[in-house]
């Protein structure tokens, strides 16, 4: 992963981001100077994981991978992924358009990935897009008509997804798998690994005993493996909200974690 060069000003638009890979010689960044995160009427747009679902460019439309997506914080980071390259930079929203500054983007080829679709969306890089939010659509236009269509993503499954955990310990190192037929969870935490019955009914979880490594690690990660402990041998309320999980024993232990991609 690198950071672009800064080169001659232009608007980029958060959709378009994603495209960054075939255009790395080609566009500049401008600073971001406030704005709100909503577009149009007041729909949201920040906080929303988005599909990119398709962009069509002289009135040819190139579908999207499945795992393209676009995430716009409230504190105005924007990350996400081409279905192949991912990318990360600060993002603004000032009225019906998105900004993008300093970003930062990997550069990859990925045989599932269309060369098409990459190309198509880096051509909306060299206009400004405006952006119309409808109900659970995003649809980003150029000047001359092309358009980049978003949706929003839906919920990802509880079962068979690999849930990263972000909190508590250090984000990434923890993960955690929860299987339908075995009814087990099993992963990592801060430091061991686990297993343990996991039976999910109503909204919540009831965690069995569970069965570790017996690794030692420095200090930090054994109190975030504690805290993660206190989850198990017990009933746990779960919330899934598009790509993040919240488990939340009883005794008020919340462990957060994502869907990785």
């Amino acid at each position: 992963m690198y950071r672009q060069k800064q080169q001659r000003s232009m608007t980029l638009t958060v959709a378009a981001m994603a495209a960054l890979v075939p255009l790395a010689t080609a566009c500049g960044s401008e600073k971001a100077d406030g704005g709100s995160g909503s577009v149009g009427a007041g729909e949201p747009v920040t906080g929303v994981r988005w599909s990119i679902d398709s962009v069509t460019v002289d009135g040819t439309t190139h579908r999207a991978p499945d795992t393209a997506r676009v995430h716009i914080t409230d504190q105005g980071h924007a990350a996400g992924s081409t279905g192949c390259n991912s990318f990360s930079a600060r993002a603004d929203i000032d009225g019906e358009r998105i900004r993008l500054s300093d970003a930062m983007f990997t550069e990859k080829a990925c045989e599932n990935t269309p060369a098409d679709y990459e190309k198509s969306l880096g051509r909306t890089l060299t206009t400004e897009l405006t952006a119309e939010a409808e109900g659970e659509r995003l649809t980003l236009t150029t000047p001359d008509g092309d358009t980049v269509q978003l949706s929003r993503a839906k919920d990802a499954s509880l079962y068979g997804t690999k849930w990263t955990v972000t909190a508590p310990g250090p984000a990434g190192r923890a993960h955690l798998t929860f299987d339908p037929d075995a009814k087990t969870v099993s992963g990592r935490l801060p430091c061991n690994h686990v297993n343990a019955e996991a039976t999910v009914r109503d909204g919540h979880i009831t965690l069995g005993a569970p069965a570790t490594t017996r690794m030692m690690c420095e200090g930090s990660l054994m109190d975030a493996e504690k805290r993660m402990l206190r989850l198990f041998e017990g009933r746990v309320d779960y919330r899934i909200d598009q790509e993040t999980l919240t488990l939340t024993s009883e005794d008020g232990t919340t462990v957060r974690a994502v869907a990785d991609q």
